[in-house]
């Protein structure tokens, strides 16, 4: 759920789309340092909305960095976890921000746009956090690439020497804006939005973790075929000062099919029916991957020297103590929220760091660590619910898979 307010915070930043919202009578949040659409009319109906039809969100507070350079490929298989410079043009992969200890300071997504130009997607509220990882190991790689010699490409080998950067990082968060269509009729209504037009592959047919590019009255707009509900879906990426007018035109391809805005309420219980990690909940510079399911995301790493940021440390056994995520089931109405314990007995094992009633489900679903002897599913534990215990039960990730 959308972080409390801090009365010490610099006001919050407005997405470029915020006149809209308020005509369309939306409540707003703080989140991630912008005032963000919490919901339109009712979270049951927006979230409603994505698994039956589709959903429209602004998801513009999102960070997005550039990385350029005839170094950019293995550049990020040292700077973030998992091969990057094995991904093709034209698609996209989940990976993580490490630091040197292993934790995780921000999950990803990367898109290879060229062979020497990638999109790096990051959470609002980690924007610094990634912006300086990524710059303080750009300006590190001609000495990293350098050091590790090898078959390092010329860039690399001889950056240093002339004083060149054979890898550019570039915030361009500010210039664009990111919206979001999700649900089982997607590709239908993009398909119908008026203005926007195929340049290259047809952007409605699009595999999962691909991009295209198009056009929108004759504006770039780069169409990505990911998501964070669950769901099928599209992200459309545009200059933000376009963004109203695609707004629009996707609202006006969506009447008759079911698309209604929807806001950050309802994308929480979505991603949370989904079981995707939330930073600040889920993830943080304390979590390595292997304690969240995400080692699988980590793999090698880099295919030769110098490896990735962090993979030492995850190369070295994890605490065998350190909790892991579980999914938690219950019945009834009463829904354990983030922070509330889970117990064993008279003992606690575990907390919970997502917690809601599902709405698709119709019962409570959560998220915690808990102790690793505990996470078996099938395992019986307590939620402790405000001083009520409530049973429940350890179950895989994730708690709603659609059907394709």
């Amino acid at each position: 759920m959308p972080d409390p307010v801090d009365p010490v915070a610099p006001a919050p930043r407005a997405s470029a789309l915020a006149a809209v919202h308020k005509a369309l009578g939306a409540s707003f949040t703080d989140f991630g340092g912008w005032l963000m659409p919490v919901r339109y009319t009712s979270d049951l109906a927006e979230h409603h909305a994505v698994r039956r039809a589709a959903g429209l969100f602004d998801i513009s507070h999102m960070a997005e960095f550039v990385v350029t350079g005839p170094d950019a490929a293995p550049f990020l298989d040292h700077a973030l976890a998992g091969p990057l410079a094995t991904l093709a043009v034209g698609r996209a992969k989940y990976t993580l921000l490490l630091n040197e200890g292993g934790g995780i300071l921000d999950d990803l997504i990367v898109y290879r746009l060229a062979a020497d130009r990638y999109l790096v997607i990051a959470n609002a509220g980690n924007r610094t956090v990634v912006a300086e990882a990524l710059e303080d190991r750009a300006q590190r790689w001609p000495i990293v690439a350098t050091l590790a010699g090898g078959d390092r490409p010329a860039g690399g080998s001889f950056a240093l020497v002339r004083g060149s950067r054979p890898v550019r990082v570039d915030d361009v968060s500010d210039s664009y804006a990111l919206l979001a269509l999700q649900g089982p009729r997607s590709s239908q209504i993009l398909s119908a939005v008026r203005g926007l037009e195929a340049t290259g592959a047809d952007p409605a047919a699009l595999s999962s973790y691909a991009w295209a590019e198009a056009s929108f009255d004759g504006v770039p707009v780069l169409v990505l075929r990911t998501g964070y509900t669950g769901e099928d879906g599209y992200e459309l990426l545009l200059p933000a000062d376009r963004a109203a007018g695609l707004w629009a035109a996707l609202q006006e391809a969506g009447e008759g099919l079911g698309l209604i805005p929807a806001g950050l309420a309802a994308r929480d219980t979505l991603r949370l029916e989904a079981g995707m990690p939330l930073y600040g909940h889920e993830l943080s510079a304390d979590v390595r991957p292997d304690q969240v399911g995400l080692a699988r995301v980590v793999g090698s790493g880099a295919s030769g020297p110098p490896g990735f940021v962090g993979g030492d440390a995850l190369a070295r056994p994890r605490d065998a103590g350190a909790p892991v995520l579980v999914g938690l089931v219950s019945e009834g109405r009463r829904a354990a929220r983030s922070g509330y314990p889970v117990r064993l007995g008279d003992s606690v094992v575990g907390n919970v760091t997502s917690g809601a009633l599902s709405p698709t489900l119709g019962h409570p679903i959560a998220m915690a660590f808990v102790r690793p002897d505990l996470a078996a599913p099938g395992a019986a534990l307590d939620l402790d619910v405000r001083g009520t215990r409530i049973p429940a039960t350890v179950t895989a990730l994730p708690f709603y898979r659609r059907k394709k």
